[in-house]
């Protein structure tokens, strides 16, 4: 069994931060029943109403590289119609979450443990950036681009996002721009650069042999 990253307070931190899921504003279309069924037609059952994915967090080490967990609809059927979700975001020392967007929810972002510095870019091109300690929350407006890192030298950062949406979405804006296969040329000429600049960062992205 891994080390266990979360203390007895965290623990209780992060129920607390599940209870903070109905303050999402809904994104998704209303239903009209209580919930929707399984798509498979079977009966609904207590497991469906049940995610145990992040059991992990309290199985294993900490993660060597950044990584998020998401219970969003395709990993948790049960959300389908509950405008909710949640993702774990797991941040090693040094680490990025590169700058994307949630289409179709705002982000509520609850730091449990170390230091991260956030920020987003708002449609006149504003940058807001904030350095956040355990305890804090921020919002990341709806469909901004935004991005994450763990400035702490020393620590690993943990923390629990919120969406008032089953299905946010994500656009990794490295990954649309430049692994879509947008023309090397519209690239040079849209960033003001040569073709073999662009290459070469594309080259940088793509998945390592």
């Amino acid at each position: 069994m891994g080390i266990n990253i979360f203390s007895l307070s965290s623990i209780v931190i992060l129920v607390l931060a599940f209870a903070t899921a109905k303050i999402a504003v809904g994104g998704d279309p209303d239903i009209i029943t209580d919930f929707t069924p399984p798509v498979n037609g079977s009966v609904a059952n207590p497991d469906f109403f049940t995610f145990t994915g992040m059991r992990v967090l309290l199985e294993e080490d900490p993660s060597p590289a950044f990584r998020v967990l998401k219970a969003s609809m395709s990993e948790f059927p049960g959300l389908l119609g509950q405008s909710v979700s949640y993702a774990v975001l797991e941040f090693p020392v040094g680490s990025v979450n590169p700058p994307h967007t949630h289409p179709r929810s705002a982000e509520l972002l609850f730091l449990i443990s170390g230091t991260l510095e956030v920020g987003f870019v708002d449609t006149a091109n504003k940058l807001f950036t904030q350095t956040l300690q355990s305890g804090d929350l921020f919002v990341f407006p709806k469909g901004l681009v935004h991005y994450q890192q763990n400035v702490d030298p020393q620590d690993f950062s943990i923390a629990i996002s919120a969406f008032g949406s089953a299905n946010a979405g994500t656009v990794s804006v490295p990954s649309s721009v430049f692994a879509t296969g947008i023309p090397d040329g519209i690239l040079a000429k849209s960033f003001k650069t040569d073709v073999a600049t662009i290459q070469a960062i594309k080259a940088g992205l793509a998945p390592k042999p």
